[in-house]
């Protein structure tokens, strides 16, 4: 645990100097409250020795110091909360772009591991304890035990003996706030997996909606949600019946602890105070007093400082108890390294579009008995059309997921251009090979703004001309904005087809060596569909096009057309030769053409 405390305070970084002037005031502010009492006692004894006589002026150096020591202590504990504050938000802030610049460093076998709820749950509801946590760290972690200790000094200088009563009390305490966290610690775990399942709730609501009122399942999931919250609110409850121990324990120490100073105080100042006389100079004095009353004063203030100290050290605890499982699922996300990673000497330069494979064998994890992909070897020229088709889960995602390293394999090879892909600087691969996915993402922000991640430095001819070719620039150019209208998030005031025709434009920005378009028509009609692809054909002849389909007239006149079953190859040919020799694509042809049409 200590190096994923570690790991999270590095992220301090130019915050550092707030975070370490803040344990220096809680110095100072401790100092002078366990100084304070102390002072008031020689203060209150003074007057109590100069009995009537009474002198001001021998008063005001008394009065001087208390009133500097306080505002000494006021300076001290405002400058201490301002940068603790600095302190513990730039850490959180520091925490949210590291763990933001990691995500993104991730292949998808990284993201695969972690759940999206997670990952929001960790840069929010984790982050946000942790730098609560910080912040009462570098504060009270520090003032905490100082008061502790200079009270219990303090005590014995002002007491004697009488402050092993505090002393005594602090195992009591401490066994059972030990107790407490012993028991609230797994509640708290199971808590914040609670938490990544109300969110991967909310998640899938929000995202689905226009599902969940299509079928009118407001009501079943509104009972999902309140279930999932349910659960966390029954966790929180059990943990807090637990915590909820920590003030009665508290407590009774303060009051036992007070009891047992003010009997054994008077019975002392009693029985050690036998004779009262009157002074030469008018006072009045107890004689051999081993315990005076503003010493009995002043040991009480020391006494409830202690045991505050106790208290302030107790909540600590609790916090920590529970920030501590999220620092745990922060720095999981911060230790996670990428299994896809730049080579020592990368090369910076895409020769072709050609692709080889060569006896590759695939599979999402380790452990996994069976192989996603198995003994692929395929050979496709720089240029040329393929075509792939196959049944669902076949295997072609996979397979061309492969080519610009979105996952790596660990047999066989795989070489673009001539090169094993493992060679390229992974932006220069991937900017020469645009895949445009499945499943079609478009961001916040104008239709120029998201054709421009595939050039952020295109001209608008550039920008017309690509959309053009994806069959785009008609319905933009119906807007009344033009590619100035704005997409809301996920792109929900588009249709499919639109949204998956801007997604290749912005593809085709790129200028790739290699363009894969995953299924990235299936939302056309066929008319556009034969539109985009003579489209691709005759405005960018030298490169390779790889489409995944699952319409046969999506990839009828490729130069080839590999046919997918099980992560096998079954067979790989031109359109007429596969229906003549191929059973898969013969069954599929049929389907597709029953009744005298394509579908």
């Amino acid at each position: 645990m200590f190096k994923k405390i570690k790991l999270i305070l590095a992220s301090v970084r130019e915050y550092k100097k707030y975070a370490i002037l803040t344990p220096i005031f809680m110095v100072g502010e401790a100092a002078m409250e366990c100084a304070i009492p102390y002072v008031m006692s020689l203060f209150l004894d003074k007057i109590d020795k100069m009995g009537w006589n009474i002198n001001f002026v021998d008063l005001l150096p008394y009065i001087i110091s208390l009133i500097l020591m306080a505002m000494f202590s006021l300076t001290c504990g405002i400058l201490g909360g301002r940068t603790a504050a600095i302190a513990s938000t730039g850490l959180a802030k520091n925490l949210r772009s590291d763990m933001y610049k990691k995500l993104q460093s991730f292949s998808f076998e990284n993201i695969d591991k972690f759940s999206n709820s997670s990952l929001v749950t960790r840069m929010t509801t984790d982050i946000t304890n942790t730098q609560q946590s910080f912040a009462m760290c570098i504060r009270i972690v520090v003032r905490a035990p100082l008061m502790l200790i200079f009270s219990v000094i303090m005590a014995f200088i002002s007491g004697g003996n009488m402050a092993w009563i505090f002393v005594g009390i602090i195992p009591f305490v401490a066994f059972g706030l030990i107790m407490i966290i012993r028991l609230a610690m797994p509640i708290f775990k199971r808590v914040f997996k609670r938490y990544d399942a109300l969110n991967e709730s909310v998640q899938e609501n929000v995202s689905g909606i226009r599902v969940v009122k299509s079928y009118v399942r407001e009501e079943f999931e509104q009972k999902k949600f309140n279930a999932a919250s349910d659960k966390i609110s029954k966790e929180f409850i059990s943990a807090e019946k637990i915590l909820a121990f920590n003030n009665p324990i508290m407590n009774f120490a303060i009051h036992l602890s007070n009891i047992l100073v003010c009997s054994i105080g008077a019975k002392i100042i009693i029985d050690t105070a036998s004779d009262i006389i009157e002074k030469p100079d008018g006072t009045t004095s107890i004689l051999g007093a081993d315990l005076t009353l503003p010493a009995l004063s002043s040991l009480l203030t020391y006494g409830v400082q202690v045991l505050m100290s106790l208290m302030m050290i107790s909540m600590i605890i609790v916090m920590l108890t529970m920030s501590i499982e999220s620092v745990r699922r922060i720095s999981e996300v911060l230790e996670e390294e990428s299994t896809i990673k730049n080579p020592k000497n990368p090369v910076f330069e895409v020769n072709d579009g050609s692709v080889i494979f060569n006896n590759v064998n695939f599979k999402y994890k380790e452990g996994s008995e069976k192989y996603t992909l198995e003994n692929i070897n395929l050979k496709i020229k720089s240029g040329e059309f393929i075509g792939i088709i196959g049944s669902t889960g076949s295997g072609k995602t996979s397979l061309v997921n492969l080519i610009s390293r979105l996952y790596d394999i660990k047999e066989g090879e795989i070489l673009v251009g001539g090169l094993n892909v493992k060679e390229y600087d992974l932006d220069t691969l991937r900017n020469n090979v645009a895949v445009v996915l499945q499943k079609n993402v478009l961001f916040s922000g104008t239709i120029e703004e998201n054709l421009r991640w595939g050039d952020l430095n295109a001209s608008m001819e550039e920008i017309i001309n690509a959309s053009k070719v994806a069959q785009a620039d008609e319905f933009v150019s119906s807007f009344p904005k033009g590619y100035d209208t704005y997409i809301e998030q996920g792109g929900t005031n588009v249709s499919g087809g639109q949204k998956q025709r801007l997604c290749i434009a912005r593809a085709l920005l790129k200028k790739p060596k290699i363009l894969i378009l995953d299924d990235s028509t299936s939302a056309v009609d066929t008319k556009t569909d034969k539109l985009i692809n003579i489209g691709l054909k005759s405005q960018m002849p030298e490169t390779t096009k790889i489409v995944i389909a699952q319409r046969i007239s999506s990839i009828e006149e490729a130069d080839q057309i590999i046919v997918m079953d099980d992560g096998h190859i079954d067979q790989i040919g031109t359109h007429e030769e596969l229906l003549k020799t191929n059973k898969i694509y013969q069954e599929v042809y049929t389907t597709q053409t029953k009744n005298g049409g394509n579908e």
